[in-house]
């Protein structure tokens, strides 16, 4: 195994790692920017408002996103096992 190997690897998964706690993070991050100005306006400061709007949110991405993450993974998955079969590592 050469390092450019271990290099591309490492990338890759932290590139799978991205796009699949993406949609998540960022749905949570839009609600609560939405619900920080919302409050921000209205004057009204109690986390719960904020709280479930966002945990909402978050849910939704993955109930819409989550086949689709779940086959990235599965993808990254299969190909890390295949080449360590390739390359003869692991147990």
């Amino acid at each position: 195994m050469t390092a450019t190997f271990a290099l591309d690897w490492f990338r890759e998964l932290l590139w799978t790692a991205v796009l699949v706690g993406g949609p998540p993070v960022l749905a949570g991050l839009a609600v609560g920017l939405l619900m920080a100005v919302l409050q921000a306006a209205t004057q009204v400061n109690d986390s719960s408002v904020s709280f479930a709007p966002k945990a909402l949110a978050t849910v939704t991405s993955l109930a819409v996103a989550g086949a689709w993450m779940l086959e990235r993974v599965a993808e990254f998955a299969s190909s890390a096992i295949g080449a360590m079969a390739h390359t003869g590592l692991g147990p």
